[in-house]
């Protein structure tokens, strides 16, 4: 994982180096090395700037090196120096493309790291390259030769990425908004699952990632023999890395799945291996007693992190401005994983895995039980996996990068995805006990290990039902991560919030704040606080509010502790 940052003149000519805050002049180098740093905590292992003045580009990365760490610094260029590449995030499949490349060529093509066969892919496909690819990843790539770009985001955008646009009309790309703040009029989140490619005043979108189960209702009845072997495939692709790494375990059936299953494989190439676990929350939370029962079960070395009240509601600044959001459950959500990877990097890891995704895809979220029907409930589903980069991924991903610590989402890999997501929504729905779910999963249903056979992802946790998890674990209903740390913790930061904004204030919140007006004094606060950082409307429009379908009868607070269904745990 790591920070891109580039700028692209329009009219393929010399970049006008805008003066600094105090007037000092700079060089384009100086200036863009200024600009990238706003990001640098995205990748403190080194800083590569890379010009091509007579073209009007400039391309920096902020690296964080986990693949190829003495061979894979960026920007990196062909072996002519014609392509340019600056890249974020992790290329799964990289041996299997470099195997391929070296047979297409008839010689040995060994990559620098990881995302060096993006440059080995175009000089083979052009463009089309995103078709062979498998991973989280947003890049840029410069074509000397050709004077073209080629820009990409991965199908689910999971990596951050940014597109702005300044009063010449010239073109900025960075991993964080931060970066084109006071320099640009106008900035758009790229989108998932997209590439630009063309010279630099005339580029074309295009959609590289349009699966079926977008715009159809699937109808695929569920294996749950498949579905375990393809989550099972996904966490082993996720764990390349030449680096120690570790697993986030909130005690709720998704981290503890990924943790275990982590091991498991682990351990077919060392049978004493530990994974290292890490869970946050208040004194008392109830997520303590769910991943200790897991970590014990799986023999991981295991750490409690223990944050207070006080010390959450000191980074409210601070976790605004690395998220570049003011959504209410992205902050009070971000705000415990923020504390939580400080204490891991202070340990000296680089990399973590989560659960990330799950409750997409399978319709895990509480509200999901208000579901009217199968097709509400999947198109549901598409729009919450749609809208991922603007919530959980945009919270995990940058909530950790804070640090520069590189978190993995293996239920994101996109063949998972995609396997999932073309299951019948009758079969992913809380309803598992219902005639029309498949014989399969009516047979995996056995009263003496399913508690609730109603409950939220139930396909996801019957697949899993033999020796991965605690039954009380795997069977455990979702609590959300922000109620997991303490149900303190949500009541303390509303109140504290609703404490900062006055009656006669926030009856001015339509005027100051036209774009996604806050409905609360909390969410008022937070947009006070987002529009300091970020104070032009095209920051606001970067932003999306995470809230249950109301329509459904739900709750619009985003805590699950607010949806009917909620069981509350000591």
């Amino acid at each position: 994982m790591c920070g891109i940052f580039a700028v692209i003149s329009r009219i393929s000519g010399p970049l006008k180096v805008p003066q600094s805050a105090s007037g000092r002049k700079e060089s384009l180098r100086e200036f863009v090395y200024r600009q990238s740093g706003c990001q640098r905590h995205r990748g403190p292992d080194h800083t590569g700037v890379v010009l091509v003045p007579e073209h009007g580009v400039a391309i920096v990365q902020e690296r964080l090196a986990l693949l190829g760490i003495r061979t894979g610094a960026q920007p990196m260029k062909s072996a002519n120096e014609d392509l340019i590449l600056a890249a974020n995030g992790e290329i799964y499949n990289y041996l299997e493309i470099s195997k391929d490349i070296s047979k297409r060529r008839g010689e040995t093509y060994t990559p620098r790291s990881d995302s060096d066969v993006i440059i080995g892919l175009y000089e083979e496909f052009g463009h089309d390259l995103l078709h062979h690819i498998t991973g989280m990843f947003s890049f840029i790539l410069y074509d000397r030769s050709k004077k073209t770009i080629l820009i990409a985001r991965d199908p689910i955008g999971i990596i951050p990425l940014y597109l702005g646009e300044d009063t010449d009309g010239n073109l900025w790309v960075s991993s964080e908004m931060k970066c084109l703040v006071g320099v640009c009029c106008d900035i758009r989140a790229f989108p998932p699952g997209t590439f630009c490619y063309g010279s630099p005043d005339s580029l074309i979108f295009r959609s590289f990632y349009e699966p079926k189960w977008i715009t159809t209702i699937p109808n695929h009845q569920s294996n749950l023999t498949l579905l375990r072997r393809r989550l099972e495939s996904a966490v082993r692709s996720h764990l390349q890395c030449d680096v120690p790494f570790g697993a986030l375990l909130s005690g709720g059936v998704d981290s503890s799945l990924i943790a275990s299953i982590a091991t498991k494989i682990m351990r077919e190439r060392d049978p004493n291996f530990r994974l290292k676990t890490y869970s946050v929350g208040l004194k008392g939370a109830p997520d303590f007693k769910y991943s200790r029962m897991v970590a014990d079960y799986i023999g991981s070395d295991h750490t409690e992190v223990y944050f207070t009240i006080e010390e959450g509601l000191d980074c409210i600044p601070d976790i605004i401005r690395h998220l570049e959001s003011y959504d209410i459950t992205t902050i009070r959500a971000s705000i415990p994983m923020y504390l939580l990877s400080r204490f891991i990097k202070s340990e000296g890891l680089k990399m973590v895995l989560s659960g990330e995704g799950a409750d997409e895809i399978f319709g895990g979220y509480l509200y999901f039980h208000r579901a009217p029907n199968p097709r509400d409930f999947h198109e549901e589903t598409v729009t919450r996996v749609r809208c991922l980069h603007l919530a959980d991924c945009l919270r995990a991903n940058k909530s950790t990068m804070a640090w520069g610590l590189e978190l993995r989402v293996p239920f994101l890999d996109t063949e998972f995805v995609n396997y999932a997501m073309n299951i019948r929504p009758e079969d992913r729905m809380p309803a598992a006990t219902d005639q029309t779910v498949s014989q399969e999963i009516l047979e995996a249903t056995d009263e003496k290990r399913v508690e609730n056979p109603k409950i939220e992802k139930y396909i996801l946790r019957a697949a899993f039902r033999d020796n991965y998890l605690p039954h009380e674990v795997l069977w455990r209903q979702k609590e959300q991560f922000s109620d997991g740390v303490g149900y303190q913790w949500i009541d303390t930061i509303k109140s504290f919030s609703a404490d900062h904004v006055d009656d006669e204030e926030f009856q001015q919140a339509k005027e100051l704040f036209p774009i996604n007006t806050p409905a609360t004094k909390e969410a008022f606060f937070y947009r006070q606080i987002f529009n300091e950082m970020f104070p032009a409307e095209t920051f606001a429009n970067t932003v999306m509010k995470w809230v249950p379908r109301t329509d459904w009868g739900c709750s619009a607070d985003p805590s699950g502790r607010a949806q009917a269904v909620h069981i509350a745990h000591a």
